[in-house]
Order: C-alpha cells, then sequence, then structure tokens
C-alpha cells in the first residue's frame, strides 16, 4: 500500500502583489504560514504512519510550506527543483499584466510544445521534469509521502501517477488552490493508483 499527499504551496507574497510567479523566489506571507500550520496539522490526522518522507520543490514559498509538515513528522525536507512551478522565463517576478500582454495561446494543434511566453517553458518541458521528480519519488522505500509543489505543476504530478502518457497531457489541467491537499492511493492487492481526493481545502476556512 502506498499514499502520497500533495500539497499546493500557501499564499505567497507574489500572489498578494500581482506578480508573475513561476520560478521567481517570493517568500509565504504571514496568512501563508498560518495556512501551512493548518496543513501541517490536517496532515497529522490524516496520516498514521510511523515514517514520512517529506518532499518540497526547492523555491521559497514551497520550502516554508513544507517545514511545518516535516516539524510534525519529525523528519527533513527533500528538495527537488523538477517540482518547480512553470518557469515564464523574463517575466517572473513583473506584474501580471506585463505578461498577460505578452502571452500567446497554445494553438489547439501545438499545446504541448507551443511556447506561451518568450523563454518559458513548454508544457512538454513542465511534464518531462514533474514526471521524472514522481519517478523518482516512487522508487522510495517509502509508503508515505508528502509532495509540496506549485499550482499548476500539481496537475502534472497527477497525471504522472496515474500512468497518462506525455503526449495526452496537452489539455489537463485540475484545479489546485493554494494549501490544498490531494491524496493519491494504491492498494497493496490490486496495486491500483487512485485519487482518493483532489485539492481538499477546508482546513483553510477561516483562515
Amino acid at each position: 500500500m502506498r499514499d502520497i499527499y500533495v500539497v499546493t504551496h500557501t499564499e505567497s507574497q507574489h500572489h498578494v502583489d500581482g506578480l508573475v510567479g513561476g520560478w521567481y523566489d517570493s517568500a509565504l506571507t504571514e496568512r501563508g504560514r498560518r495556512q501551512a500550520d493548518a496543513v501541517a496539522a490536517r496532515l497529522g490526522e490524516l496520516i498514521e504512519a510511523p515514517s514520512v518522507v517529506v518532499t518540497a520543490s526547492d523555491l521559497r514559498r514551497t520550502r516554508e510550506t513544507a517545514e511545518p509538515i516535516a516539524a510534525r513528522f519529525g523528519v527533513p525536507v527533500l528538495e527537488s527543483r523538477d517540482l518547480r512551478e512553470i518557469s515564464f522565463g523574463p517575466a517572473e517576478g513583473k506584474p501580471q499584466s506585463w505578461l498577460d500582454e505578452r502571452f500567446e495561446p497554445s494553438p489547439d494543434d501545438n499545446r504541448l510544445d507551443f511556447r506561451n511566453s518568450e523563454g518559458g517553458e513548454t508544457r512538454r518541458e513542465l511534464a518531462t521534469r514533474i514526471y521524472r521528480a514522481v519517478a523518482g519519488i516512487l522508487e522510495r522505500d517509502a509508503s508515505t509521502q508528502v509532495v509540496v509543489t506549485h499550482g499548476f505543476a500539481m496537475t502534472f504530478v497527477v497525471a504522472a501517477w496515474i500512468g497518462m502518457p506525455i503526449d495526452a497531457v496537452g489539455s489537463v489541467n485540475l484545479r489546485a488552490t493554494s494549501g490544498g491537499i490531494t491524496h493519491l492511493h494504491e492498494d497493496d492487492f490490486f496495486r491500483n493508483r487512485q485519487v482518493a481526493f483532489l485539492n481538499d481545502a477546508r482546513h483553510l476556512e477561516g483562515i
């Protein structure tokens, strides 16, 4: 049996300031830190395993979300550059309006390899590294893991988990909110991989 809890990082400063995220290395806000504590508390209720492995994107906002989770289970935070959000290149850290004026929607016949912003990543490039990260996570001898990543990147973590071919992810986008928890479960008999629940954020109500 295997369980993976995928967490999207909580509120960060670029959200509040209306800046483009991507690889822009913003920190959590005060509210975001309270939300991270609530995520950790909720995972403490959900997880009964004697040991847990916690892995996060190496960007500051994901590390700061992961730290109270790791502290809850008494383990270190492992970092993975491959779990970063999609890169928007030179738009990162600029006002969202700057990117909106230059963003080109992907054509229907080339959603995987079209580059929406100059210097940014394509969906295929994002998916390739996220799939690589998930493959490494699944190679570990750990029945319960927590993965802390980003809103758009979460889609590709789930796609990798269910074995969706990269060539099929051109249009997929699962709803993810800051601090949401997604539970991926593999049973120990049939070894079927399930999405037990997606983007549960009830633990953040009132924060």
